[in-house]
């Protein structure tokens, strides 16, 4: 009787792992178990999806989205994780395309660089599909090498710009109090992505610039970099990952060495991401500051993406404002973008009048807005 209970029982669990494959499409490989997937419908096309990391906030919820919109559409989505790594990324495009994938839309990896992207094209081209990049900003002569290629993303300056903007709004509205040790400026300290990335550059180069500009016009001293040692004025993920552990990791650092009591304490924060501004508030909790309480001492802490641990923190009162990157506005974009690739009577870039395009090159640019506390 065991012995027969024991062999429905293996039977059974064999089934449930047979269903729960073929629901969601996974597909793995022996040279590479992080590769997931999700077959969402029983249609005939069949498009792979390749993120960078999935364990990226904002990744997520356009991941989310993009399922959701793909299985709408009827089209079949794959979905894998690279873990930030180019090889893993190359072994999972290359196996997706000769498998018969009939398209792919692929987010860069941490550190990549033009030839990743131009092999990424040549994959393609090779099999005749069309390739879609998102999130991740690709270069114009890449896109433009290939008929069947298109971007879909931010435009790598404005987050920058329309963070500092806000940020000089913000200080401006009770200046006083914000300069805890009353020398006239405001010390800060800028937590940045990824040392060679295109968008943690610009938005570490016009969070400041774009603040100062603002708090200029106003009469007020530009900010100021809490140390004067760093000539680069910036502290940066070393991993390249725009990660909670980094931000946590540097701002518990600069508090050993900055305090009120000092007078040199870092009264605004500055990060490329939410991840990062999460991990800083958490540093800051842990010293007695953002705890959201009445009479609690706060540090405007800055981020970027709008995520959901950024929502609440904001309403929470821990976290002063951050910038909206639309996960639901991409999604929708790269998903039309992909419908008119698959579909031969259309031209890639049709039906795209109510987006921002640039003139010269297939890059659709959805745009950012600001999300602040009351």
């Amino acid at each position: 009787m065991k012995k027969l209970t024991a062999v429905i029982t293996a039977a059974v669990f064999i089934l449930g792992s047979i269903a729960t494959l073929a629901a969601c499409g996974r597909v793995t490989d022996d040279k590479d178990k992080k590769v997931t997937g999700t077959s969402v419908t029983s249609g005939v096309e069949d498009v792979h999806v390749f993120y960078y990391t999935n364990s990226d906030e904002y990744l997520s919820s356009l991941r989310s989205e993009l399922d959701k919109d793909f299985k709408a559409a009827g089209i079949n989505c794959h979905n894998y994780d690279c873990n930030s790594d180019r090889e893993t990324r190359t072994r999972q495009v290359k196996t997706a395309v000769e498998n018969g994938a009939k398209a792919i839309v692929v987010d860069f990896a941490a550190n990549d660089s033009e030839a990743a992207a131009k092999e990424i094209v040549d994959l393609a081209r090779s099999a005749g599909i069309p390739v879609i990049f998102f999130n991740r900003e690709v270069p114009d002569e890449v896109v433009s090498s290939y008929n069947k290629c298109a971007f879909v993303g931010t435009d790598t300056e404005s987050a920058g710009h329309l963070q500092g903007k806000m940020i000089g709004e913000y200080l401006i509205g009770n200046y006083d109090s914000y300069d805890l040790n009353k020398d006239g400026k405001i010390s800060y300290v800028m937590l940045k992505g990824e040392e060679e990335n295109q968008e943690a550059v610009n938005r570490t180069r016009y969070a400041v610039e774009d603040a100062d500009a603002v708090l200029s016009s106003a009469g007020k001293t530009a900010l100021d970099f809490y140390d004067p040692n760093n000539n680069k004025k910036y502290l940066v993920d070393e991993e390249g990952k725009w990660s909670y552990e980094a931000g946590k990791k540097h701002v518990a650092a600069v508090l050993k060495t900055n305090s009120e009591e000092k007078k040199n304490m870092p009264e605004l924060i500055i990060c490329n991401n939410d991840d990062m501004a999460e991990g800083a508030i958490a540093a800051l909790n842990e010293a007695g500051y953002n705890k959201g309480e009445t009479g609690s001492r706060t540090i405007p802490v800055f981020g970027a993406d709008a995520t959901g641990t950024a929502r609440e923190l904001i309403s929470a009162g821990k976290m002063a404002g951050t910038v909206r990157q639309d996960a639901e506005g991409e999604a929708k974009a790269i998903v039309h973008i992909t419908k008119n690739a698959l579909d031969s009577s259309k031209d890639l870039m049709a039906d795209t009048g109510n987006y921002t395009i640039d003139k010269a090159v297939n890059k659709i640019r959805i745009a950012y807005n600001k999300l602040m506390g009351q």
